[in-house]
């Protein structure tokens, strides 16, 4: 009796201790460039699960600037410490500089394939581009990540940005950065998508 009894007691201290890691890759908007680290959304929806209760390991492997080109060899690099999601968030930097498309997808679902081959849970992020962008290449752009997101069964939030992009008192003042009020409401919509699958 008592063994069964220090076994179940193990048992619950062990699953006490049961951490998720979570891995964001992405660019300056998931980097947190111009507001605080700890204000950054990925911070956030770390502080707020944290808050309930989850034990939560941040890895935020983003870097201002990036294009999906540079998301395989960080994926590479951050593999190492196992990580249980992967917040995928690339592909607002190739939209902008007008990347062709194909090559955005292929890398994309490189990063994509190799994360699920690793047991890896990804959600790809979503993002819309500007209308002086022309109405196909924007269409495709956006197509782009439904694509992705029914071909790998994965999980995909339609705009990372949603309620924050085009709204001045969410943003700094170059109007493509979100501020920490901005970045509150980015870490809301993550959690959506990101906290029923914990």
């Amino acid at each position: 009796m008592k063994i069964w009894i220090g076994i179940i007691g193990l048992f619950f201290c062990l699953s006490g201790f049961a951490q998720t890691t979570l891995l964001f890759v992405g660019d300056s908007l998931t980097e947190g460039y111009g507001v605080p680290k700890e204000k950054s959304y990925p911070s956030l929806v770390t502080q707020k699960l944290s808050k309930k209760g989850k034990k939560i390991k941040l890895l935020n492997g983003s870097v201002s600037g990036s294009t999906t080109a540079s998301g395989m060899s960080r994926l590479r690099w951050f593999m190492k410490a196992k990580p249980d999601f992967l917040f995928l968030a690339l592909g607002a930097n190739d939209g902008l500089r007008g990347i062709k498309l194909s090559e955005s997808e292929k890398n994309l679902r490189e990063i994509i394939v190799l994360a699920k081959s690793k047991s890896i849970k990804v959600i790809l992020a979503g993002m819309l581009l500007p209308t002086n962008y022309g109405e196909k290449y924007r269409s495709e752009f956006e197509e782009m990540f439904k694509k992705l997101e029914k071909e790998h069964a994965i999980h995909r939030i339609p705009f990372l940005l949603e309620g924050v992009g085009g709204e001045a008192r969410y943003n700094q003042d170059d109007g493509i950065h979100p501020n920490e009020k901005g970045h509150e409401l980015i870490a809301d919509t993550v959690l959506k998508t990101l906290e029923p699958l914990l």
